[in-house]
This record gives C-alpha cells, structure tokens and sequence, in this order.
C-alpha cells in the first residue's frame, strides 16, 4: 500500500453499544472498498476483525482491532471498539487516533447507555461525531424514533444526511440528501422526509458560518459547492453531525457512507493541531500533521498474540517513520530499533514502505514500547500528553494454582497488561496478595481466561485482603524483664517503656529518655529495632502497628548476660504488653469515591452509600448527571461496579483514589479479630 498525503486519509473509531453492529458495519465498509471479497458474519465467528478465539465464542468485540484500506484514492483507518462498559479503555485509545468518531446505533433499541457514552467520551476529547442507524431491516426497527432521540439528547446539529426507503423486511435502500442520489425517485411520505431533512441539513450548515448563514436567509438555499465545503468544515469543528442509516448485515446504506467518509469526512489535516511538551525545556508546542516535520507519534494499542508476538499501533502526527529505522521512546528514554512497518486488516498484515502524518500503522516486536508511549525522533524529542484511561473498578486476588503456574504467571501478566491498560496487576506488600484490577466481572474473567488459553497460566481467584493497621488510643506501659539461662552464656534485659498515640498518618516516633547509662547506647539501638519488630505483628489481628510514639525511659543490664538480641526480645514484648492496655484499635483505608450518575438515581445511590459505610461529602451537577463525592471504606468497595450498574442500568460511573485511615467500628473490628484468631489457630494446627 502505498503512502497517502494527510488530507488524503481518514481516521475513523467505531463506537456504540454492545451488539449495534460495528464489527458489520466495518466488513460492509471493507467489502465496499475492495478490502474484502465476502463479508464475514459475527454469529458465525467469520468477521476479520473478531479474530480472538473469545471473541468468537462470545460473538461480540473484546479488543480494539483495526482495518485499514484504501477507496478512491483515501486511506481509511477504521478502528472497531467494544461496546460493553468493562472494555471503554478500548474505545479511549481508539479515540486518541481517531479524527472522526462514528456512532452506530441500533435501529431497534435507540439510543442506549453505549450511544450516550460514546458520545460523551467523543465530544469530551474533541473529537468530530457522525451517526449511523444500523439494523433497519430488522422487526421493530424504528427511524423515526431512533432520529428524535439523537435530536433531543445530543442536539440539533445532528441532521439527517440519508433516509431510509422501506421498513423492516421491506427496507431495500437508502436515499442521499447530500448528494441528491435516489431523492429524485421519492414520493409521499418519503418525499416529505427528504425535503424536511434537506431543509435540516442546509441549515444546520448554514449556521456554521454568519456569510453563509446571510446568504442562506437571502436566497433560500446553498450551491452543492457551498454546501460541501461548509459541511467538512463544519463536522470538522463539531458543528455538524450527520446521521447515516442502513442495514450492515445486508450491506445496504454502506456505499453510501463510504462515499461521504470519503468526501465529507475530516482529514487529520482538517484537524486542529495537537499539543506536545518538548523534552529538553518542557516548553508545550504544537504539533502540524507535516510530513517535512520531525517524526512524532502516539502509541495507542499494544496487541499480545501468541502467534504474531507484540503488535505495537500507533498515530503519526507529524514527519515520517521508514521500515527498517529507529525511533525515541520519550517515556521509556529509550531508542527502539524497528523492522517491517504494516497495515493491518484484522490481523492480516500488510507491509507498507513508511508510515507518515496523519496516518494509523504498526510494528512488532518492541522491547520498551507500550500503550500511552510517545514515539519521535530523538533529535526533536516531544512527549504527547498520556491517554487518560479509567481507574479499575473491581479487584480480585489471584494465586496460582500450581508451582509451575508461579513460574509462568508473571510473563503472562506482564503480556496481558500491556494490550490492556484497564487492567491492572498489583502486589499488596503487607498482604503479600497478587491483586488483579479491572473494569468488571466480565473484563477480569476474560483476561484469565486468556491467560489460561494462551499462556498455559490457571489462577484460583478470591477477594483481597484488605491492608488493615493497628494504633491506640490511649497510653499504656509496661516494665519487661527477659531472662534466659541456658548451659552457656545466657540472656538478660529489662525494658522499660511506654507508648502514646501520635496523630493519624505519623507512623512512628522512637524516643530515648534513657538517664545514667541504665541501658547502654547500643542496647538502646536494640530496644529500637525490637519494638519496630514488634509493630510488624500488632496484637489485635496481626496487622502493621502504626501512629505510636515509643519512649524507652529505664531498665537493667547484667555485665555477662546483656546483649542486642536479649534488648530486641525484651522491647519487642513489651511492646506488645504496653499496647494492650493503650486502648488498641483497627484501622481501615477510607477511598475517596466519585460516582457520577444520571439525576433521575441520586436517592438510590446515596442510600447504596449509605448502606455501605459511605459519607457523602458533596455533590457537582454535570449536564443531566451529579458527580456525588463520598468518602468509603474500601472494604466495602471491591464489588460495589455490579451494585451501581444494576442501580443505574449501566449509566453510572465511578473513580476513587485512597484517603486517609479511620477507626473501624467495634462491631466490624471484633469480627476482623476473630477471623484472624481463627486462621492463625487454622495455620498453627497444619
């Protein structure tokens, strides 16, 4: 495939709700532009894009995948995203690359918690919308409904561009506004769509421009040339949004929309210039889609296949990258040798002699290179602000099912985490848990499974731990004698000490307030290292002792017997007496959550809060939702993405970050301490 200037291509990520049918409307597409010889079927795992053994078994996308081709002298990137809640990484790194978010809706159910969030996400990072109504040959297939709630919840700059002719089983065609092909043959209640929208479409782009708009009021109308350029340059700024219907499975409506990506669709030279911070005096610069320029890229997928290795996807922003050359990793500070660069189709290759501006391309086998990379040339070396992907959701501990899995587990994770930033691995050091994150159930479970499939790697899953802590309350002391006579030498030391609370958050305090020399310099320095011993272990449950001040004031030696492990044993105990009578406590992490939902479920989520431990500290109003601020125990957060999608039927959201530690309630806390109990008489009796 040969190279194609910046205005010559475009950057197009399918977005939707699960089950609209982009991964048809991408081979209807495919098929059109000569990219395919036969459109593969979704239900029958024959699609190019659907390639993953999961994604087959599952009959729906898990992965981004890309298909790129070239119609009529453009080449097009389509990037097909999932449309389920727990893979919306997917779709944020596909809109990084993307000059054009294409939403496809599903004719038979409108407007869904998908469109809405495909949308948003879209208009957030600034990216171009246009809509495509799919499935109208399907029973119950509604346009009209479908075009009033695009309208209402997204706005009047979204207008038709083309109409459906027939209904359900009798739906053969479409009509095109933008063109006038097929307006001519229209009659009756067609006929009067085809003008409405005609009327819609010249208006909305009218509105874009105040001379165009005048000229519009005066004559009533706008030249075909007029009307083109004003429409790119209007759907390039956002300000207008076309909709396209059809039917993908029957490949009815695609011609049509290829031909306007083609046309009518922003180039990523139509696109603004992108923001970047030199590496050198971390002064922002803007970045020209210019071939000439220095070379400079994102990296925005990393595909981990068993068969094709390491597949790193990027979008080049500037200058030019030769198969066979080099680049600099801004991120990693490192420079990266390459081979063959290619394009793909699904996961098909095909070789490509460069890759420049404006255009999607990919390499394999990088040492340093991940997702969220900047890659560039060293001499002009720039870093693109990071993709912004969501926060986990939900977390699991992991633990392998056998000594060979130990072995294997963590190439494994490492592979897995790198073609999927949304999920995350983690290993809890006071715990000693191997904790896996991500979006949902369904997000974690496939990623194991995938471990399972193509790593050989099996795990038994459970709920983490949670990285409790002990401090007091109140002072205590303690005057501790350890005495040991053996055959040999033996061991004497007296400690005596007392402890007090410090403020949350402190850690600890060691103070000597040793007179006369009742204990030595060094075994002053023992008596320190016991007691830090000691707050490994605290007595309630076992859990790290934290926020104390320790003041070691007198003791005794013996002239033969004292020594460092002696004062180590005698501190360390009495620690431990003196905290019992300090009024001990548990401590548990407390998250800062917030959920954004939309209004119509504010009572229900505050009182799922509620009912959770939660605090809500406060509440933001976000166009048609509330971001509600709230303090909660972690405890309490592990599985709450399933509460909070049954509560707002997918719609509602959530980040959270950690806080501070608080008190657990005595009730909460005597359960924790007898369960401790428990497993330590349970790990005692083995």
């Amino acid at each position: 495939m040969p190279s194609f200037e910046p205005k010559a291509i475009r950057n197009i990520v399918l977005a939707g709700h699960s089950g609209c049918g982009k991964t048809s409307l991408a081979e209807a597409l495919a098929l059109n532009g000569g990219a395919i010889s036969k459109m593969g079927s979704v239900d029958e795992g024959t699609t190019v894009l659907d390639y993953n053994e999961d994604e087959k078994e599952r009959k729906c996308s898990i992965s981004s995948a890309l298909l790129s081709f070239s119609a009529d002298s453009r080449k097009i990137n389509l990037i097909d995203t999932p449309g389920y809640m727990d893979f919306v990484g997917e779709m944020i790194g596909g809109l990084r690359a993307a000059d054009t978010s294409l939403i496809v809706v599903n004719a038979t159910g409108g407007v869904e918690i998908g469109t809405e969030r495909a949308y948003k996400f879209a208009k957030e990072k600034l990216v171009p919308r246009a809509f495509f109504i799919n499935k109208l040959d399907k029973e119950h297939a509604d346009f009209d409904k479908c075009v009033e709630q695009i309208k209402r919840k997204f706005g009047k700059q979204c207008v038709l561009v083309t109409i459906p002719l027939g209904k359900e089983s009798s739906f053969k065609a479409v009509a095109n506004i933008l063109t006038g092909d097929g307006v001519s043959a229209l009659s009756g209640d067609d006929k009067d769509l085809a003008e409405d929208a005609k009327s819609s479409l010249a208006e909305v782009v009218a509105e874009t421009d105040d001379a165009l708009l005048e000229k519009y009021l005066e004559k009533g109308e706008l030249s075909p040339e007029e009307l083109k350029a004003a429409f790119i340059k209007g759907m390039a700024a956002g300000k207008v949004v076309p909709i396209f219907c059809g039917a993908a499975t029957k490949n009815i409506g695609a011609k049509e929309l290829l031909i306007a990506i083609v046309n009518y669709f922003p180039s990523p030279a139509d696109r603004p210039k992108t923001k970047a911070v030199k590496k050198d005096s971390q002064e922002t610069v803007e970045i020209d889609t210019n071939p000439n320029a220095p070379f400079s890229a994102l990296v925005f997928k990393t595909l981990s296949d068993p068969y094709l290795g390491q597949i790193t996807i990027f979008k080049v922003f500037s200058g030019k990258l030769s198969t066979n050359s080099s680049f600099y990793n801004t991120n990693k500070e490192a420079r990266e040798k390459i081979g063959q660069i290619f394009s793909l189709v699904g996961k098909t290759q095909t070789s490509v002699e460069s890759a420049q501006a404006g255009d999607i391309a990919c390499v394999a086998k990088l040492r340093e290179t991940t997702t969220g990379d900047t890659i560039c040339d060293e001499k002009s070396a720039v870093k693109f602000d990071d993709i912004q992907f969501p926060e986990a959701a939900i977390s699991f501990s992991l633990k392998p099912k056998s000594r060979a899995d130990e072995d294997k587990i963590s190439n494994a994770l490492h592979k897995l985490t790198a073609e999927d930033p949304t999920f995350k691995m983690t290993r809890e050091e006071q715990t000693k848990e191997m904790i896996a994150s991500g979006m949902g159930d369904m997000h974690i479970n496939i990623m194991l499974n995938r471990m399972k499939a193509r790593y050989g790697v099996q795990v038994d899953i459970g709920t983490p731990k949670i990285a409790y802590k002990e401090t007091i309350l109140g002072k205590g002391e303690a005057q501790y004698r350890h005495k040991k006579q053996t055959g040999g030498a033996g061991q004497f030391a007296e400690v005596w000490l007392r402890i007090e609370p410090l403020d949350r958050g402190t850690g600890f305090e060691f103070v000597d307030e040793v007179v006369g020399g009742a204990i030595p310099r060094p075994f002053v320095v023992s008596c320190e290292k016991g007691i830090k011993g000691a707050m490994n272990s605290g007595p309630l449950a076992g859990y790290p002792v934290v926020d104390v001040r320790a003041i070691v004031y007198d003791g005794k030696t013996h002239p033969v017997d004292s020594k460092d492990i002696a004062f180590q044993i005698a501190a360390r105990n009495g620690f431990k007496e003196s905290m019992m009578k300090a009024k001990p406590v548990l401590l548990e992490p407390i998250m800062d959550v917030d959920i954004i939902v939309p209004d119509e479920f504010m009572g229900d989520i505050t009182g799922s809060l509620n009912s959770r431990r939660g605090r809500v500290m406060g509440m933001e109003p976000s166009d048609g939702s509330q971001m509600i601020k709230a303090k909660v125990p972690l405890e309490e957060m592990y599985k709450y993405v399933n509460e909070l999608k049954s509560i707002t039927g997918g719609r509602g959201t959530y980040t959270m970050t950690f806080s501070h530690y608080e008190i657990v309630p005595a009730n909460i806390a005597q359960v924790i301490v007898d369960k401790a109990k428990a497993t330590k008489k349970e790990e005692a009796e083995e």
